[in-house]
């Protein structure tokens, strides 16, 4: 088996339904293809769209949402695929996204994560290659400071990274996340981070173990953005937010850095409360 992809769902049925006609619609070899959809216990009707469209399509219904980690196991544990491909139901591949990808891999064998070029539906390029998370640029994340300084985070996003050439890395976005399945370390995610941060942490453990994290531009897909997190209220999606950044600190960096950020987090929430009252009241007055 060449390839195993897997996708975590909640509450993205058409949006899915999308994802999966965009790999079916592939140039893939289909006989070394296997999918998974883990669904966290959607209410839209994604399980029967799933079992009236995509039969071939292996499901793992959950019936409690257990987060982007823990489902993605769930799958990985079952998965015969040389690469393990994690992708978002918001995304959709091009016909030949996937077939250049595990070529790529094929010939790159130094790289045991990648990603691809991501784009929004207008063509907009996505600058998704991050540095690991630092405890300076992660406070200014908290305290929303690059809303009136955007330039703050040009050595954590960085600005100077060419997009045009493939390279080493340190980490990816986990929207489009292929992994050499069977290589020194083994594939897991930490289960302990509901959401967000989980796949940055699996980047430094590839890091920590000896191998790489590569981008490459030779294949493409469209991104639309986090269409599950939509439905998530504002500060709800600050308090996911915060506790994994919190565990990704207390996990990887000195213990004083995981408490100033602590502290930060206390005017981070009230700044998202804020704000989102003011939105409410603005709204109210139309």
């Amino acid at each position: 088996m060449k390839l195993s992809i897997i996708i975590v769902s909640w509450n993205v049925c058409e949006k899915l339904k999308e994802n999966l006609k965009a790999i079916f619609d592939s140039d893939f070899d289909f006989t070394e293809l296997e999918i998974f959809v883990v669904d966290n216990n959607s209410q839209d009707g994604t399980l029967a769209m799933l079992k009236d469209e995509f039969p071939s399509v292996t499901v793992i219904a959950n019936q409690d949402n257990l987060g982007f980690a823990a489902a993605n196991n769930q799958a990985i544990g079952r998965a015969h695929g040389e690469y393990i491909l994690l992708l978002n139901p918001d995304m959709r591949v091009r016909p030949d996204t996937l077939r250049k990808m595990t070529d790529w891999m094929d010939d790159n064998q130094q790289a045991s994560v990648a990603g691809c070029r991501l784009v929004k539906e207008d063509g907009e390029l996505i600058r998704h290659v991050r540095r690991f998370p630092g405890v300076w640029d992660q406070a200014a994340i908290i305290l929303k400071l690059p809303h009136l300084f955007p330039h703050i985070l040009n050595k954590y996003i960085p600005d100077d990274f060419d997009y045009g050439k493939a390279g080493q890395v340190d980490s990816i976005r986990g929207g489009f996340f292929m992994v050499r399945a069977k290589r020194n370390i083994p594939f897991w995610l930490d289960e302990r981070y509901f959401l967000w941060f989980e796949e940055v942490d699996f980047c430094r453990q590839v890091k920590k173990s000896g191998e790489q994290v590569w981008f490459t531009p030779v294949a493409e897909c469209i991104d639309h953005v986090g269409q599950s997190f939509k439905q998530v209220g504002t500060v709800k999606k600050q308090k996911y937010f915060r506790d994994s950044m919190l565990k990704y600190f207390k996990k990887w960096h000195p213990v004083w850095q995981y408490y100033l950020l602590k502290i930060a987090w206390i005017f981070g929430l009230l700044i998202s409360y804020l704000n989102n009252i003011i939105k409410i009241k603005s709204q109210s007055r139309t």
